[in-house]
C-alpha cells in the first residue's frame, strides 16, 4: 500500500481546494496504474465537512497509523510541500519506521 503525502493547510480555502484536486487526481492517476493507494487528503477532505476545524495532531492521530502499514510513501511535490510542517511529519515517521519515501510531482 503507497500512502501519498501532500500539503493541504492554508489560510486559503480555494488553496485548501486545490490541493485536495491535485492529491485527488494523483491518487486516481496512481490507482489506474494498478496501485493500491491511501492519500489522507483524499480521505479527509470531506470529513473536515462533518467535524469542523480540528487541531493539527487531530489528523495525525488518524493518519500515521495507517502511514505505519505502508510500503511505500510517495510526497506530491505540490507548490508548498517543503514549508508543510505535516509533510515534514510523515516524512520523519516513514524514516524512522524505514518506509521508503519518493517523491512525485502532480
Amino acid at each position: 500500500m503507497i500512502y501519498l503525502a501532500s500539503p493541504y493547510s492554508h489560510a486559503d480555502a480555494g488553496e485548501r481546494e486545490a490541493r485536495y484536486v491535485a492529491a485527488l487526481r494523483k491518487t486516481a492517476e496512481l490507482m489506474l496504474a494498478g496501485l493500491t493507494v491511501f492519500s489522507p487528503i483524499v480521505h479527509t477532505h470531506h470529513v473536515e465537512r462533518i467535524v469542523g476545524k480540528q487541531l493539527h495532531q487531530f489528523w495525525i492521530d488518524a493518519d500515521l497509523p495507517i502511514l505505519a502499514l505502508a510500503s511505500k510513501m510517495l510526497v506530491l511535490r505540490l507548490p508548498g510541500w517543503e514549508l508543510s510542517s505535516g509533510v515534514a511529519m510523515e516524512i520523519d515517521f516513514a524514516d524512522a519506521h524505514n518506509i521508503p519515501v519518493e517523491y512525485v510531482d502532480p
